[in-house]
């Protein structure tokens, strides 16, 4: 069950449903992650984000936090637990009890023309008692609702049949009931509340999992639905995850089926009345409160221990990398971001988090705002900041360059370093000052990248091109000089200036093995330079004016 959008807090029109929008534009590196309680393994891998500034982020679980973590229950599963058990855990201060629903109406399709099926006969009845008996086979559907070959009917249709009825392939035990919403068809499934709960149970956790593990989700799905049924539209439950994910048929397995039976009927109470059992992934290591996500007190949504949660492959997750920059541009910020703060509440999760800029202008997040925007899989996150600048992107060979940065939230950040002839190999620790802000001073004599290390995460880009020193004499007879670093062969021009300020070749020659070049030959007045192109990593370079009197 994805339960994002009942407690998100989403900013301006920065809206995200699974992937895409504003995480999309601004994610680093890979692809934002999406939910799923299905079981996956994942090597670590190292991170790479190239921009200048990158906001990281690592953290525990995935999904809200409230309620049952279905990992969570499928360790203490694991480890013997009933569950009844398990459910008294998650739901502190609850008890069993008997559901006094026995149907539901869920919506499982709403579009303009919709495909029902049934692969024996079937009747059609309409609001006032007129019924149609149907041939077997599939019947498209538009807004008028009128079925070819027969007499016009009255809205709602309900279609009957002693088989599963299908909609858009997919099939439904039950009845289904048509009805206009608009220029769509709404698509109700009126359903015997445990076979809707045989369809959900699949969706939501793998029927692979351990039968008290399976029997613990049928409860909370069944409780869940019971306390969430909607009030004010002619359907009592979405067939997704604004409810919960309701497969219908194909998602029946035998032994999700058998945790359903075993618990027929079953909900989870508080009070006397069906609790709103919500359930999630994975927790991290502990649950949250309905106070601290949401503000308000939830008798039994309160923050519980979830040790065997760390079989879950999403007990601990990131780094995940954003560009700081359009992180900035997107929040309409006035400079870049300097620093980054979390307020952590009583389980860990981020309350608050606080974007600054170099002028001491802020934006203050909630962690949910966080999380929906940037696509987290949870609130349990640590924020850190890492940026790098180099303070030229040319020097001359045997010069030094500053390299300045800061990692803040990080710690044991080092160097690394890349030339045409390496691949990327470590070049130092860093001293970050109480800020978390570095500056160091370096003496490449090759063009070199560096960038950011801090475990996986590999941050920032900074290039700096070595350029050829050349030095040299002249005179009307001719020019001499060196060019460093020595490098035989490498391309020397002699260059004179025009009357319009550039430079034209008048002469090449190349560097012997000390770099040691020369010109012979007569040269008219003028001003003169020598260029220099050495290659192996080396950038072209250029001589001061030489001027022949």
């Amino acid at each position: 069950m994805t339960r994002v959008r009942r407690f998100a807090v989403v900013i301006g029109a920065f809206v995200l449903l699974c992937c895409g929008g504003f995480a999309s534009s601004l994610l680093a590196s890979g692809p934002a992650p999406t939910t799923t309680t299905q079981a996956t393994t994942s090597a670590s891998t190292t991170v790479v984000s190239t921009a200048p500034t990158v906001l990281a982020f690592s953290g525990h679980g995935w999904g809200h936090g409230l309620g049952m973590s279905q990992w969570g229950a499928y360790g203490y599963a694991q480890h013997g637990w009933t569950y009844d058990k398990i459910l008294a855990h998650y739901y502190t201060g609850t008890t069993l009890g008997t559901a006094k629903v026995s149907t539901v109406r869920v919506l499982v399709a709403s579009e303009a023309k919709p495909v029902l099926s049934s692969l024996v006969p079937w009747t059609v009845a309409d609001s006032t008692g007129t019924k149609v008996q149907l041939a077997a086979g599939s019947l498209t559907l538009s807004t008028k609702l009128a079925i070819a070959g027969q007499p016009a009917l009255t809205p709602p249709l309900t279609f009957s049949s002693a088989q599963p009825l299908l909609v858009d392939g997919h099939a439904y035990r039950g009845r289904l009931v048509l009805s206009l919403d608009g220029k769509l068809v709404d698509v109700v499934n009126v359903v015997a509340l445990e076979s809707y709960v045989k369809g959900v149970v699949p969706a939501e956790m793998p029927s692979s999992w351990s039968s008290e593990a399976l029997k613990a989700q049928a409860v909370a799905s069944r409780s869940y639905a019971l306390a969430n049924l909607q009030k004010k539209l002619p359907y009592d439950l979405f067939g997704d995850e604004r409810s919960q994910v309701y497969g219908g048929v194909a998602a029946e397995t035998p032994a999700t089926d058998a945790a359903v039976d075993a618990t027929k009927g079953q909900v989870v109470l508080y009070d006397g009345k069906v609790a709103d059992t919500l359930f999630f992934s994975s927790s991290g290591g502990r649950t949250a409160s309905a106070l601290e996500s949401t503000g308000v007190a939830v008798p039994y949504l309160v923050s519980v221990a979830d040790p065997y949660d760390s079989i879950s492959p999403y007990h601990d997750w990131g780094p995940v990398l954003f560009d700081a920059a359009k992180v900035a541009k997107e929040l309409k910020m006035v400079g870049p971001i300097a620093d980054v703060q979390a307020v952590n509440g009583t389980s860990g999760r981020v309350k608050t988090m606080t974007l600054s800029s170099a002028d001491d202008s802020a934006t203050t997040l909630t962690g949910n705002q966080v999380r929906t925007d940037l696509d987290l899989r949870s609130t349990w996150f640590t924020p850190a900041l890492l940026g790098i600048a180099a303070s030229a992107k040319t020097m001359t060979y045997g010069g030094a360059v500053s390299l300045s940065g800061f990692a803040r939230g990080a710690q044991g950040v080092s160097l690394e370093a890349k030339t045409a002839a390496t691949g990327w190999t470590p070049a130092g620790a860093l001293i970050l000052d109480e800020s978390g802000a570095f500056s160091t001073v370096l003496k490449p004599v090759v063009t070199t990248s560096y960038r950011l290390a801090w475990g996986d995460v590999r941050a920032g880009l900074a290039k700096v091109s070595v350029a050829a020193r050349v030095t040299g004499t002249i005179s009307a007879s001719g020019a001499q000089g060196t060019e460093r670093p020595a490098v035989a062969g490498a391309a020397i021009e002699l260059q004179q200036q025009q009357a319009d300020g550039s430079w034209a070749t008048v002469s090449s020659s190349t560097a012997d093995s000390t770099g040691a070049w020369s010109f012979g030959g007569t040269l008219q007045p003028g001003t003169y330079r020598v260029r220099s192109a050495p290659g192996h990593g080396v950038a072209a370079g250029t001589s001061a004016s030489l001027v022949v009197q």
